[in-house]
């Protein structure tokens, strides 16, 4: 099923289904890219999450026991990062393998935040 049929069915908006992935309560789809299809475990998986829920869990005690962690607590994976140094005492870390889109949405805050830092540094010299 697509993103559009899995959220009908789940009654989980479809912007919530992607963040649920990007966390990780949620596997990826079968199919990626624009074709990208779902299959009845994502759809068990989503209606699992909303009971957890319901009972009052967070979505890091959710991650925890769905993903077979100790107590609730959300375990971190071992990832790739990218560091920008904007500025002698400021850096920003990415994490590498995120869209392309995405990046280009970051490195245009990034650049226009080196320009704001290099704009207040040079009026702070005058």
């Amino acid at each position: 099923m697509t993103l559009v049929e899995l959220a009908e069915r789940s009654g989980v908006p479809g912007r919530t289904i992607r963040f649920y992935v990007s966390r990780g309560l949620l596997p990826g789809p079968v199919k990626a890219g624009r074709g990208a299809t779902y299959g009845e475990e994502h759809l068990r998986r989503l209606r699992e999450i909303a009971s957890l829920q319901a009972a009052g869990l967070t979505l890091g005690e959710i991650a925890g026991r769905l993903g077979g962690g100790r107590d609730g607590i959300e375990r971190l994976e071992a990832a790739a990062w990218w560091e920008y140094r904007v500025a002698a005492d400021v850096s920003v870390h990415v994490r590498a393998g995120i869209s392309p889109w995405r990046l280009r949405q970051i490195r245009k805050h990034v650049a226009d935040m080196v320009s704001g830092l290099r704009k207040q540094e040079s009026e702070e010299r005058s």
